[in-house]
């Protein structure tokens, strides 16, 4: 997944470096809009993302595989990390924060003015992230236990592998109801928010990144995690819907 190789037309000769970074799915629009920008700043280093659950990425850095930063979508799976002393110390930081809505198709005529007011009865099913590897997943359980909803949608939860794939399933139909952050619903003209989650429901949602210690390309790790600390970085954030 990454590499280096010089590169003709690099400033100065500079080596020319592959940075890999493993972020939650939540990310990919706001990461892909500021890749041409951090490049043009730094223009012997190109970006390779590598999007997923921020569960399921957490396991494959456990596991070996080369990655030089790490976005997470819940502390909990940087948590992994560093517990396991595979992050370079003190590189740990928050740079962002979401919030979770319910959500519906634009064309669902259906009204659901809290999380509170979903009826078992007048849904066929609803769409959420996987408790287990899928952050959004776990602050879903989270209002759905508070609400004492759990134990009663069982039968009706259609599990997704990322939050983009519980936002997929709600565009195309398969499912009347979905749970996903507010930056996913926002980028969406497929589906409308009905519902905000109350933040005191469930654990704070915030967004940790950091260096991952088999790095071969620290400083310029460094610097792209800089970067999302940025000005420039929190502006394109904050246009895709994060907080």
């Amino acid at each position: 997944m990454a590499g280096c190789s010089s590169r003709s037309g690099s400033n100065d000769g500079e080596e020319e470096v592959e940075l890999v970074v493993a972020a939650a799915a939540s990310l990919t629009d706001a990461l892909t809009a500021l890749k041409d920008s951090f490049e043009n700043e730094h223009e012997n280093v190109s970006i390779t993302f590598n999007f997923g659950s921020s569960g399921k990425l957490a396991t494959q850095i456990t596991q070996g595989a080369p990655v030089d930063v790490f976005l997470s979508a819940s502390p909990k799976d940087m948590d992994v990390l560093e517990g396991e002393e595979l992050l370079i110390d003190s590189t740990r930081r928050n740079f962002t924060e979401n919030a979770l809505v319910l959500i519906g198709h634009r064309d669902a005529q259906f009204q659901v003015p809290s999380f509170g007011d979903i009826d078992n009865a007048a849904i066929a099913n609803i769409a959420i992230g996987e408790p287990e590897s899928v952050p959004v997943g776990r602050y879903t359980k989270e209002v759905l236990e508070h609400l004492d909803l759990w134990d009663t949608l069982q039968n009706k939860l259609v599990r997704g592998s990322d939050v983009r794939q519980v936002l997929t399933h709600v565009e195309l139909g398969n499912a009347d109801l979905g749970v996903v952050y507010s930056s996913d619903a926002f980028i969406s003209d497929k589906v409308k928010v009905l519902a905000e989650a109350d933040p005191n429901w469930h654990a704070p949602i915030v967004y940790p990144g950091a260096v991952v210690k088999s790095t071969k390309h620290e400083a310029e790790a460094h610097a792209f995690l800089a970067y999302l600390g940025s000005e420039e970085g929190k502006k394109a954030l904050e246009a895709y819907g994060f907080k």
